[in-house]
């Protein structure tokens, strides 16, 4: 058995658990993203789901244990490992430490010492093939599969083009986990796309995903970031107005003037735009828009928003 086995058979398990982190000024956009993933918002930095979600996906979700016993003890923990004959090869044993962990490090030593003990198969600390995870919360000892989110989509800050006022890596990745919820088969369009930062996430998890970019400089700024990262082209330069073609779920940072001069009869036109091309509309924008979003035909099902520096930026989804 090794990871990619294990990550192929998770969703065999009944339950798991989330650990989630963010930072305060990310605080409603992460309960949102989890809302949008999980179909509940968490009340505090962590979740039960009894379905699965790679713990790479979120930017929010820092660990996960895809659960196979829960009780109230360790020691029914151990007793059900020596019942069920537990056995991994090449296997490490972790304990996952959360804010809420009431028990202190002698006593997490101890249960990585006797669950490693109890389990049938040479350890293997620095080199694992199967990682195994451990915690208390709520009272409750659980204990399964270990998954840590692996940040790799953190290489996407690094792209060779970029500008001051664009979304975040973290915000763009969570913004399309919004868009799509769980339907990875979904086609993603980003009409105002810029230099691509949304599209980098969406290709990243395998999402059937288009750009479309009025400025032409910034358009091909957007497909030279793509081809850094090994993807094919998938931006075109053109006018959002113009697009014909329909999506399931569009993603539009409303273009406020900073690169290409707007006006909010313009930004009023995208989002009617929008409204034709697009089922689902996840719109950012830097001030309040509610009453154009409603009389371009969307109803706001939901909203948020995230601050970078002095700027807000208000989040609503529509459908």
């Amino acid at each position: 058995m090794n990871k990619k086995i294990i990550k192929l058979n998770c969703n065999n398990y009944k339950k798991y658990f989330y650990y989630i982190k963010y930072p305060v000024f990310e605080e409603d956009l992460c309960k949102l993203e989890m809302k949008c993933l999980f179909g509940k918002t968490p009340s505090e930095k962590y979740l039960f789901s009894d379905f699965y979600i790679s713990a790479s996906r979120s930017p929010f979700i820092k660990e996960m244990i895809s659960v196979v016993y829960e009780e109230d003890s360790l020691e029914q923990i151990i007793d059900n490992i020596i019942k069920d004959k537990l056995a991994y090869n090449e296997f490490k044993v972790c304990y996952l430490r959360t804010e809420y962990s009431d028990i202190d490090y002698e006593e997490r030593l101890r249960s990585l010492s006797q669950i490693g003990f109890v389990i049938t198969g040479e350890p293997e600390i620095h080199n694992p093939k199967v990682i195994l995870g451990v915690t208390r919360i709520c009272g409750k000892w659980i204990f399964g599969m270990y998954e840590k989110n692996d940040y790799k989509w953190h290489i996407h800050d690094n792209k060779p083009y970029s500008y001051s006022n664009s979304l975040s890596v973290r915000v763009a990745r969570a913004l399309v986990n919004i868009a799509v919820k769980n339907n990875l088969e979904c086609k993603l369009i980003d009409p105002c796309c810029g230099v691509g930062t949304v599209i980098l996430e969406a290709l990243s998890m395998g999402i059937d995903v288009v750009g479309c970019e009025i400025n032409k400089s910034i358009a091909e700024n957007a497909k030279k970031n793509l081809e850094f990262y090994g993807y094919e082209n998938v931006v075109t330069n053109g006018d959002m107005n113009e697009i014909e073609e329909k999506y399931d779920t569009a993603i539009i940072d409303l273009p406020y003037g900073l690169f290409t001069p707007t006006t909010i009869e313009e930004q009023t036109s995208l989002i009617r735009s929008a409204r034709r091309i697009s089922t689902r509309l996840v719109i950012v924008t830097f001030e309040e828009m509610d009453d154009c979003i409603i009389d371009a035909g969307f109803k706001i099902v939901d909203k948020s928003y995230v601050c970078k520096g002095k700027f807000k930026r208000y989040i609503n989804i529509c459908e």
